[in-house]
């Protein structure tokens, strides 16, 4: 453990929603829910304005709207909170050459390793610093943690919520600790927290009286050793710069369970295009192609194929799915599909499976985007006016779309820096209106702010 303070922990407040809150004025200060639409959706973020309604992440979209009946609902858009993230990322590497981004909207800093920060006084600086950079390069808000481990940041970058900074000096971590529930600490999930609750074991105070004997034998040795140092403050991870990655994948939920097996080859087959997609955009290419299936009855059945060397070739991963998706039972229908591979290199061997059935695949197939309804996608003109998605209309400028449906589709037309919007409607096949790109948040002029 360190002596200082000088490990942070920053966690953008309710990030996407605040994203679309801050892109769309008419939905400041209000209650607003991003994630999938469809029936089987969840939610990815909650504006601090809904959870005042129980409205959580990973709620099944269904019981938030039975919860916030008014609250806006929006289909993510990915590549914003991309564009929002990596200017974010880029303000921490200002910081220190040792940042652990988590996700879009997280991420540990080492203070230490560029001098950035050398005792709490410092740390402080920094922190008060960053939220303020954020603040103008973004418009967004980041709560910040300070402690001498990664754990105890998190825990005091939870506390800062939302829109604070919170310092945990060294030498009062336990005390911190001692009242706190055991689903505070790293690694104390659902299971592990019920599991410990039969025990009578709710606090972290409570983790240290039952002693470290006693947890291994309720969560064996690994689990019981390593929560038991977490409990006395003890964390001696490094933030870590880079992390390889080890797969990539996508997968796709449907509303209605799929019982044609011509329409599951289907989906297979579009689904590893979309990996390839994203493998060649990651510079990556991989061995093994894995088909993961979730059947109607929830039971979920993972297969794989090794080649004989690393491929990004579109027709080769297909084959592959197709060839495992020969060997699964699909019978009752099919609620989940995903295509991924791993065995990740950074160069290709030309497959020769491909070469011989001379396919070739047309790289520019366009992509439907992710965040629509699998169910829909086959249908041209309702995916092209996603609810919160961008739209322009040749008289009225930069809008969004609020909804549409019987051949209509309605529009609110604001931007980030104009006065909550007029809403009109068109046809859904209105020739004026069309998709845009995302308007930024802020615009920045000059230099980059610089950290002391």
């Amino acid at each position: 453990m360190r002596k200082a303070p000088t490990i942070l922990h920053l966690d953008m407040d309710a990030f996407y929603a605040s994203a679309e809150q801050a892109s769309k004025p008419s939905l400041r200060g209000k209650a607003v829910v991003v994630g999938g639409l469809g029936p089987r959706g969840v939610v990815a973020t909650a504006s601090y304005e809904a959870r005042v309604f129980g409205v959580h992440s990973a709620m099944p979209m269904a019981q938030a709207r039975r919860l916030a009946p008014n609250a806006a609902y929006l289909v993510p858009r990915f590549g914003f909170y991309k564009q929002i993230s990596e200017q974010v990322m880029g303000l921490l590497r200002e910081l220190s050459p040792l940042v652990e981004p988590l996700s879009l909207d997280e991420a540990f800093v080492d203070l230490e390793a560029e001098g950035a920060a050398w005792d709490e006084a410092s740390a402080r600086l920094v922190g008060a610093k960053l939220r303020a950079d954020i603040r103008a390069f973004t418009g967004l808000t980041g709560s910040v943690g300070l402690a001498a481990s990664k754990m105890l940041a998190k825990i005091a970058s939870e506390q800062a919520k939302p829109d604070g900074l919170v310092v945990i000096e060294p030498g009062t971590e336990r005390a911190l600790l001692g009242p706190l529930s055991v689903r505070t600490l790293p690694g104390v999930g659902p299971a592990t927290g019920d599991h410990l609750r039969r025990a009578g074991i709710h606090t972290v105070d409570e983790i240290v009286e039952a002693g470290e004997d006693e947890l291994v034998r309720l969560l064996g040795k690994a689990h019981g050793h390593g929560l038991y140092a977490m409990a006395l403050a003890r964390d001696e991870r490094a933030v870590v710069a880079e992390r390889e990655a080890k797969s990539v994948s996508v997968e796709d939920t449907y509303d209605v369970d799929i019982h044609d097996r011509v329409r599951v080859g289907l989906e297979v087959q579009r689904l590893a295009d979309r990996c390839v997609r994203r493998l060649r955009g990651a510079g990556l290419s991989g061995r093994t192609i894995v088909l993961k299936v979730r059947r109607y009855d929830f039971s979920t059945l993972t297969r794989s194929e090794t080649l004989r060397g690393p491929t990004d070739d579109p027709a080769v991963v297909r084959e592959a799915a197709l060839r495992l998706l020969e060997g699964v039972d699909s019978t009752g229908g099919v609620r989940l599909l995903g295509v991924g591979v791993s065995g990740l290199a950074d160069f290709t061997q030309e497959d020769l499976f491909a070469q011989a059935a001379g396919e070739r695949v047309d790289d520019a197939v366009e992509e439907v985007a992710d965040d629509v309804p699998a169910e829909e996608r086959d249908v041209v003109v309702e995916r092209r006016w996603v609810a919160g998605h961008d739209v322009r209309h040749a008289e009225y400028g930069h809008g969004w779309v609020q909804g549409s449906g019987l051949g209509r589709v309605t529009v609110r037309f604001e931007t980030p820096d104009s006065e909550p919007g007029r809403v009109r409607t068109f046809l859904v096949d209105d020739p004026a209106l069309e998709s845009a790109e995302p308007l930024p948040l802020v615009e920045v002029t000059g230099a980059r702010p610089r950290h002391p």
